[in-house]
């Protein structure tokens, strides 16, 4: 069911929801090497990170949130909120399988529901790898895991990709 302005009455209870929402900004940032930082100070407790992390959502703006039940507060991410710190393949070519750590310790495949996406921030840039892991929620894979997945590529119709859960994931063109 909708009302007259094409809004569905789910939409409108959401919309209702996310207003009543107490919002606050806080002095909270996520660095770029996955470090997160409160009013300038890291945080040194992973499972307090890791809480964090739970109730961390992107809005259609772009703009990163902690969200719970009752508040809402908008945190300030350098580039992706989480980095991708360690991986494991188990089979060969179609077969394989890749799996991903990042830095909250939650492992994820590499398959439909998490691609992965290569970023080239100018011109003549080292690529940047980034994968997908949660809605909205992109890992940025450091460097060390890049060479790995490098060293497992294959080529498929001029470009450079890697087999996991059935699905070729495209690293590059090698034209």
């Amino acid at each position: 069911m909708s009302d007259d302005a094409g809004i569905t009455s789910d939409e409108a209870l959401k919309a209702e929801a996310k207003s009543l929402l107490l919002t606050s900004d806080v002095d909270m940032r996520i660095a770029r090497d996955g470090r997160w930082y409160h009013e300038g100070e890291p945080i040194n407790r992973m499972p307090l990170v890791r809480l964090f992390s739970t109730v961390l959502k992107r809005g259609d703006d772009g703009i990163f949130w902690l969200v719970t039940p009752v508040e809402r507060a908008k945190i300030v991410v350098e580039d992706a909120p989480f980095t991708i710190v360690e991986m494991t393949n188990k089979g060969r070519g179609e077969n394989q399988k890749i799996s991903f750590r990042n830095n909250v310790d939650t492992w994820f495949d590499l398959d439909l529901g998490h691609p992965i996406r290569i970023e080239y921030k100018h011109e003549n840039a080292a690529p940047s790898p980034y994968v997908l892991v949660r809605e909205g929620l992109e890992g940025r894979i450091l460097r060390s895991v890049y060479y790995q997945l490098i060293e497992l590529a294959d080529v498929q119709n001029n470009e450079l990709g890697v087999w996991s859960n059935g699905k070729f994931h495209v690293l590059g063109s090698i034209e």
